[in-house]
């Protein structure tokens, strides 16, 4: 069968050559990539690479690759939100899969390596401030990966029936997804983590919970939430980011998990705003065993 050309008009490559968010070249793309939503933090994790080859930067999007205890590293920040994700997946996947002067998929599939550390607020009374939650299962309550083909073949149907059931889900809402993150990198990290069922929100205030002026359609839905539990196991923190970068990437084969730092104990009514040695913390232990990865 004959490879599909894909249309200028839906991979927009940049004058320069660059891919059209992320204004980077195939070249500029490590295999392994560290996924962080503010770009401050960008600096943070470059500032410990022995070497720097590039630096990129468009819009929210900044971009370091360079190399960690000789790793080849990237490190990216993403914004907020999962429409952010969509594309920086999107557009780092088609950095390494496709053929920029042909618009073709290429023969051979380069696998990317993909770990968001990121923020989080946790849902069990257990979890303390300063932990780093592992979202071995990632749950969406945005709608992403719903547009997608093959997305019941990635996810967990059972559990997100028994989820709907538990919540009384409103039909209103979009349809919440189970995505798993890849076993390899579990295996990596687990231990140094907790384990988690991590949600990502569509927002940071009703979507979450939060009740500023505007109340939330279902008040009780974090107490539904948090007295969840399927086969021993229960949700454990919010975030915004990982439902997307897990399933788009189980959908394009290349490994991918996130990690949060939690820094708001929503059970408690906590939070900790001077979290950066938390952070910085989560920020080393990733980077050291990122580097042992084959």
């Amino acid at each position: 069968m004959q490879s599909r050309v894909i249309p200028a008009s839906e991979l927009i490559i940049n004058d320069d050559g660059t891919i059209f968010h992320l204004h980077l070249r195939p070249e500029q793309v490590a295999d392994t990539i560290i996924l962080v939503g503010d770009p401050g933090r960008v600096e943070t994790i470059a500032a410990r690479f022995d070497e720097v080859e590039c630096r990129v930067s468009n819009r929210e999007f900044n971009t370091v690759t360079g190399s960690y205890r000789g790793k080849r590293m990237s490190v990216l920040s993403t914004g907020i939100g999962i429409g952010n994700i969509d594309i920086c997946v999107t557009e780092l996947d088609a950095l390494a899969n496709i053929d920029f002067t042909t618009h073709k998929v290429k023969e051979q599939h380069r696998q990317l390596t993909l770990v968001r550390l990121g923020t989080s607020g946790a849902l069990q009374s257990d979890i303390e401030l300063g932990e780093v939650v592992y979202a071995r299962t990632s749950v969406g309550f945005d709608s992403l990966l719903n547009y997608y083909a093959g997305r019941n073949e990635v996810c967990d149907l059972a559990i997100e029936k028994a989820f709907r059931e538990h919540t009384a889900w409103s039909d209103l809402l979009p349809k919440p997804y189970f995505v798993d993150s890849d076993k390899e990198l579990w295996e990596l990290f687990k231990d140094s983590v907790t384990e988690g069922i991590t949600i990502a929100a569509p927002g940071f205030y009703a979507p979450q919970g939060r009740y500023v002026r505007l109340q939330p359609a279902d008040p009780e839905l974090n107490a539904k939430i948090e007295s969840f539990r399927y086969e021993g196991r229960r949700i454990t923190n919010f975030e915004m980011e990982g439902s997307a970068l897990a399933g788009l990437a189980r959908l394009m084969g290349h490994r991918a998990t996130t990690m949060c730092t939690i820094i708001a104990q929503r059970i408690a009514k906590d939070a900790k705003t001077d979290y950066k040695p938390f952070v910085e913390r989560m920020i080393t232990m990733a980077m050291d065993k990122l580097a042992t990865l084959q």
